[in-house]
């Protein structure tokens, strides 16, 4: 019996062979800590960490010196938000967010909400992406800090970061980017696309869990943050703790490969996301969620009208590992807020599947799940009746 498909490389996404083998000898004889200036094994780390901060920086087009890693992008999210927050309390206490954003950005805006914050969460369109007219209406003397993330974990709808950024620089806002599922799928570059904090993680592009980074301008503007971990003053004072030597390097690693293969896996996955969807778009009531134009090319977000997700969900257990929303937020029966936030009902919500293509995927994965769902949408919906 053949293993099930992967499709739910949003979740996460499995390490690269050349990640593991790069992790590998420091978790054995290469087991030094980066911090220790005494010895030849912390030297060792030392250069380790630093020759993948290279690697990590390069992927965004950025200064080594402005990557801080830290535990992933949800650290690096509140990083972000906080510490700007508590930098910049005396310039302003106003916040613009979306309302398709991450729960590690709409959950940290809420709390700095609730301690006298101010945040305005700007709708977007149909397609799921925000109108840049709509951001600089939200704008008031007093914002500090606008966030709207690179590209959505449901719908995969990619964000005008350049216009974006272009705004922010003009207003003198900061502008963050969350970019857990951007980085190494699309092209990304701080500089042209003026951004001033990007926030992503391993574990997204073929790395580790339990990394990730936060990437802080240093000039033109210069961003301060307010450190939120405090102890021995690692990763320039803004977020202490032992390096995870083996992770950073592993980290490092999937960077380097995804900017030398990101042409040709959006290439690959966005042929096979439209064939995907072409065979899906033949099943009676299947509906888009989310545009094609400015999409991630591997990610698909279909209803199903009149069949539960979860029924499909258990008659797929066995052919294919999808998804009905975020994995963060998989534990949950409310309908996603991200759907909603497109206009799409929450019957409707309720009937929909997420797809997440990877390097992995084949034209014959595609066929077989599509197959399945075909035969499985009409025996639920022969049941029903």
């Amino acid at each position: 019996m053949s293993a099930p498909v992967y499709l739910d490389h949003h979740a996460t996404t499995p390490c690269a062979p050349e990640v593991v083998e790069a992790m590998l000898p420091w978790l054995t004889q290469s087991f030094g800590n980066a911090a220790s200036k005494a010895h030849a094994f912390g030297w060792a780390a030392e250069g380790a960490v630093e020759a993948a901060r290279r690697q990590v920086a390069a992927l965004v087009g950025a200064s080594p010196k402005e990557v801080v890693f830290t535990s992933g992008a949800t650290e690096a999210n509140n990083l972000a938000i906080k510490g700007v927050a508590e930098a910049y309390a005396a310039r302003g206490r106003h916040f613009v967010t979306t309302t398709i954003e991450h729960k590690a950005v709409l959950d940290t805006l809420a709390w700095l909400e609730r301690g006298g914050a101010q945040v305005t969460r700007v709708p977007v369109g149909a397609d799921g992406v925000v109108r840049v007219a709509d951001i600089e209406a939200a704008l008031r003397p007093d914002t500090v800090l606008v966030s709207v993330m690179a590209a959505n974990n449901e719908v995969g709808s990619l964000a005008p970061l350049a216009e974006l950024g272009a705004l922010c620089r003009a207003r003198g806002v900061f502008l963050h980017t969350d970019a857990a599922q951007a980085a190494g799928k699309v092209p990304l570059d701080v500089e042209a696309q003026r951004l001033d904090l990007v926030a992503f993680t391993a574990h997204k592009l073929y790395g580790p869990k339990g990394i990730g980074a936060l990437y802080v301008r240093r000039r033109d503007p210069q961003v301060r943050l307010a450190p939120q971990m405090h102890g021995g003053g690692h990763e320039r004072g803004l977020r202490s703790g032992t390096q995870p030597v083996h992770q950073i390097v592993g980290f490092g690693r999937a960077c380097a490969l995804a900017a030398e293969r990101m042409a040709a896996d959006a290439a690959a996955q966005g042929a096979l996301r439209d064939r995907l969807w072409r065979a899906l778009s033949e099943v009676p009531g299947a509906r888009l969620n989310g545009g094609l134009e400015h999409r991630l090319p591997g990610n698909l977000n279909v209803s199903f009208e009149g069949v539960e997700a979860e029924a499909l969900l258990g008659g797929l257990r066995g052919v294919a590992a999808v998804s009905s929303g975020a994995a963060c937020a998989s534990a949950t029966l409310e309908p996603s807020h991200v759907l909603r936030a497109i206009g799409v009902s929450d019957d409707r919500a309720h009937c929909s599947l997420r797809f997440g293509l990877g390097r992995a995927t084949t034209a014959e994965d595609i066929d077989r799940v599509a197959s399945a769902i075909a035969d499985l949408v009409a025996e639920v919906r022969a049941r029903s009746v």
